[in-house]
């Protein structure tokens, strides 16, 4: 990374960690549910990007990362910060516990196991009179957005130095290893399990710590909201759309679609979905890569590029 980008770098960083004192409260709350949804994706994109196994469980570590806090808070009355620890602690051995057997799973076997995931973990929590059961938790309130934020971009930051961390480190080369040709990464000596597992915890981490923080800051908690599906699904475009297997990928990704989904959803409210499906889409047939890989191609080969994707897809 050359000098003018570490300080291009750093001073994108210093406007948004000094955003709550020019930005509005709207605009302070956009930022905190973004800067959470860019940790998921970053999340997602270690095992779903560098080590090639899409996992769609992710949310379960999320909702696992914010009942440690609510229980932690409510149940045990312990400060917040041990609620976070509880919560990483529930998510890693989530991760190791179920990660052995899943990740012998490979393709569409692999996703549709993972998507059990967090429709188990909520049934599970929906019968824990410890986590409330149906009824959930509610946490004690602390109206302090700026902290939220400043929690949030401080944790998209630590995923982003770990995702580029990966690039240079043996643990990172032997995920890549692994995403391109796992029996090939096998006769290298590269130990597949224990990579996919770590992978699998470290992306549990960082997702657990989001929920953690999310659920704190709404201040309530349910099975139905805490292993919400469709956030899988959000994290895993975001990181798609950006550039799955690169650093700043997923992070533009979910601020282009997370502006995008704001800005329809209160302009034209009636076909907000449709229209933010329809980007989707388009970007998939036309940049299956993502954003990264148009920036590095595009000068290159032109619109030649989208007119490549479009004949890969028979379209």
């Amino acid at each position: 990374m050359t000098a003018a980008r570490i300080l291009l770098a750093l001073a994108v960083l210093v406007a948004l960690a000094l955003l709550p004192l020019y930005g509005s409260d709207t605009l302070v709350q956009f930022g905190i549910s973004t800067l959470l949804l860019a940790v998921l994706a970053q999340g997602w994109n270690i095992i779903g990007g560098y080590a090639g196994y899409p996992s769609f469980g992710n949310s379960a570590f999320y909702g696992l990362g914010a009942y440690g806090v609510g229980i932690a808070m409510v149940q045990w009355q312990l400060p917040f910060a041990a609620g976070l620890a509880f919560g990483v602690l529930l998510a890693v051995v989530f991760a190791i516990c179920l990660g052995v057997p899943v990740l012998r799973l490979k393709g569409h076997y692999f996703a549709i196991a993972t998507l059990a995931l967090a429709q188990v973990m909520a049934a599970i929590v929906s019968n824990v009179e410890l986590a409330g059961q149906n009824i959930g938790l509610v946490l004690p309130p602390l109206n302090d957005d700026p902290l939220f934020y400043e929690l949030s971009l401080g944790l998209l930051v630590a995923a982003t130095l770990t995702v580029w961390w990966l690039t240079r480190s043996r643990f990172g080369f032997g995920l890549i290893a692994i995403r391109e040709n796992e029996e090939g990464a096998v006769v290298m000596g590269v130990d597949t399990t224990r990579y996919k597992v770590l992978a699998f915890a470290l992306a549990g981490v960082f997702s657990a710590l989001a929920g953690g923080i999310h659920a704190y800051w709404i201040t309530f908690l349910d099975p139905e909201s805490a292993f919400d599906i469709t956030l899988n699904v959000k994290m895993i475009i975001m990181a798609v759309f950006g550039g799955p297997g690169t650093v700043l990928g997923p992070i533009v990704g979910s601020l282009i679609l997370s502006a995008l989904s704001e800005f329809l959803s209160s302009e034209v409210t009636s076909i907000a979905g449709l229209f933010f499906g329809a980007v989707i889409v388009v970007a998939v047939v036309l940049m299956p890569r993502g954003l990264a890989d148009v920036a590095r191609r595009y000068r290159r080969t032109g619109w030649r590029y989208f007119i490549e994707n479009i004949r890969m897809h028979r379209l």
